[in-house]
């Protein structure tokens, strides 16, 4: 196992912050790697703590009487500077119970209510996103989604647009669209099974 001795916090920002690690390596080879984490202070930091506590969730939900169709945004990531496909997703506040947040992050950037589902834990533990840049880590909140769409409680930073997407739709997203990893294997998932929840079941 490598061993770290030193970590410098390089930024202080409000949502992320980039810090160096300085270690070894299990081949006793020096380490310099650069870290993206929504710690706001080193101890905080997962390699500290060592408690996987979810940053964020991640929302997939169902919508319509027929439960044929998924809601998806359409946002637009100064990292490419171009527009993705993901699901609705937002920070978990503190003190918050991620369901709850997802609920609020449902209705904050689409407008619509949200009915989770009660899953095994396994299907809604928070999972690390990419590894290599960070440690930030999601849960996974199931649900059905009603209501009209709405912008009305999004902030002026975000710009999204809400899809309601059928099984073509998806199909072309995959095939033609920028889409977030987590996302595409869940739609994958979704084109594939009559039930799109049924996974979750088993």
């Amino acid at each position: 196992m490598g061993k770290i001795h030193h970590v410098e916090k390089l930024t202080d920002n409000r949502f992320v912050n980039l810090y160096h690690v300085d270690a070894t390596s299990v081949h006793d080879t020096p380490v310099s790697y650069y870290v993206a984490s929504r710690a706001e202070k080193i101890e905080d930091m997962k390699l500290n703590t060592r408690k996987n506590t979810p940053d964020g969730v991640i929302i997939y939900s169902i919508y319509g009487e027929k439960r044929d169709k998924v809601v998806l945004i359409r946002q637009y990531r100064y990292t490419i500077g171009d527009y993705i496909y993901e699901f609705p997703a937002g920070l978990v506040e503190p003190g918050e119970d991620f369901h709850e947040g997802a609920v609020r992050e449902l209705y904050e950037e689409t407008g619509l209510q949200l009915t989770t589902l009660k899953v095994d834990e396994a299907y809604e533990k928070p999972y690390f996103t990419t590894i290599g840049m960070t440690d930030e880590s999601c849960a996974t909140v199931y649900g059905y989604a009603s209501g009209e769409i709405s912008a009305a409680a999004q902030e002026d930073t975000e710009e999204i647009e809400v899809v309601i997407a059928d099984r073509e739709e998806v199909k072309r997203i995959l095939k033609e669209e920028n889409v977030a990893i987590m996302c595409a294997y869940m739609l994958m998932h979704f084109l594939e099974d009559d039930e799109p929840f049924a996974f979750l079941k088993k």
